[in-house]
């Protein structure tokens, strides 16, 4: 049987196809009675809905498996905290640097103008309208009010994910509070279980993703022409200069601030940083990532094996930046103008949703859903970015696992620094 081509080549083709499809043929062009572009339409709409079903057991058996693996005991203990800390940092400052772009470029605006049209995104409805102006700073509060459900079936249902994620983060912790070998590690190995078998069925639905992207872009191709791809470039330049800035300019100062020299650093790192760009897969790099740092870098293996698998789960910050960017892109293609309070929700959900996003290619498109549903955009909107999507991915993974090599790097220093304070061997 012959062998298919890379997914990116795939992905490009049914981009290709999808743009001479809708140029081609139109809006009114009909096969058997039934028109084009209600078959773009379905194709579309199915690969939405599969994204969609994935949302709840992905993310939450993800930060589950990745608290729950931290360990317990007081080196591991510290060395979590550290590690915590820095991923926490790293990942709101990617998220400012995004939230900072697009404030400055403004990509969801053609000369001042709402640039839905172009992109094909439906008109808000009244009641959608109503949802996002109705929304103010007492909203502020309102985020922290969702993080804890009265009913956690009920909050799945309704995709009220920031509920979601501080129950697993609350479940992961209790479970390294737990002793013995009995309901602990059950629990651990379901949760593991459960999180193996839905990034399994995610490579699956992704698999789709030329179906579906072709489905996508012929349609709005279709509907609007080349229009939406002027907007789309705009959205692009945007999310790579915020990475650019972010990689290039504050990791390496984080670097050097720790006593750790970037350009050094970055050497080592380059074969791990080229298998996470072609691969667009944060997990896949992780061999690859753990062999630079431990031969190249020289950080112990008590470092690497913790931080950065860890790091590959909950450390995602090209991908935080880009779910932050993303879901203010589409606020201002809809024309919706974003309070304090409404910017303040997008940064904490981006943090959140950052953290259970599996390291595998477009797994954050799943993410982006539940940020847009906590503005009250619909998550149908996402559909075209999906254009520039799979570039965009490989190079947010890099960033990802760049950062959680920057932050290997910077534990290892101070956690040598803390055993020579504190005398240890």
């Amino acid at each position: 049987m012959k062998k298919l081509p890379p997914f990116h080549i795939q992905i490009a083709l049914a981009m290709a196809s999808a743009i001479a499809a809708g140029l081609l043929f139109g809006r009114d062009t009909a096969i058997a009675g039934i028109l084009l572009i209600d078959i773009y339409d379905f194709l579309g709409t199915l690969f939405l809905n599969a994204l969609k079903m994935l949302i709840v057991p992905l993310i939450l058996s993800s930060i589950i498996t990745g608290v729950a693996g931290m360990g317990k005991g007081s080196d591991l203990g510290r060395l979590g905290i550290m590690t915590v800390i820095y991923y926490a940092m790293t990942s709101l400052a990617a998220i400012l640097t995004g939230l900072f772009m697009v404030q400055m470029i403004h990509p969801g605006l053609v000369h001042g103008i709402p640039a839905g049209d172009s992109l094909g995104l439906s008109a808000i409805s009244t009641d959608i309208a109503q949802k996002i102006n109705g929304r103010g700073t007492a909203d502020i509060a309102a985020v922290f009010i969702r993080m804890i459900p009265p009913n956690i079936i009920h909050a799945a249902a309704e995709g009220q994910m920031l509920g979601l994620i501080f129950f697993g983060i609350l479940m992961g912790c209790a479970l390294t509070r737990l002793h013995g070998t009995g309901p602990a590690d059950t629990l651990k190995r379901f949760w593991d279980g459960l999180f193996q078998v839905m990034m399994l069925i995610t490579e699956w639905v992704m698999k789709l993703a030329p179906v579906g992207i072709f489905g996508l872009v012929a349609e709005v191709t279709a509907t609007t022409g080349l229009a939406a791809f002027s907007s789309l470039a705009w959205f692009f330049i945007t999310v790579t200069g915020a990475l650019a800035l972010h990689a290039c300019v504050i990791l390496p100062l984080i670097l050097f601030s720790a006593g750790v020299k970037p350009l050094s650093h970055i050497r080592a790192m380059i074969p791990a940083l080229i298998t996470a760009f072609s691969t667009a897969s944060s997990s896949a790099t992780l061999p690859i990532t753990l062999e630079c740092l431990e031969k190249e870098a020289g950080i112990p293996n008590r470092i690497t094996s913790f931080v950065l698998p860890l790091g590959a789960t909950v450390n995602m910050d090209g991908t935080a930046l880009y779910e932050c960017v993303a879901a203010m892109f589409l606020a201002q293609a809809y024309g919706v103008e974003l309070s304090f309070a409404q910017q303040f929700t997008v940064v904490f959900a981006a943090l959140l949703t950052s953290v259970g996003v599996a390291g595998i290619p477009a797994a954050s498109l799943v993410a982006i859903t539940v940020i847009l549903g906590t503005i009250g955009l619909p998550a149908e909107a996402i559909a075209p970015i999906l254009v520039v999507d799979r570039l965009l991915d490989m190079c947010r993974t890099s960033v990802n696992v760049f950062s959680d090599s920057c932050g290997a790097a910077v534990i290892a220093r101070m956690e040598k620094r803390t055993r020579r304070e504190t005398g240890q061997a």
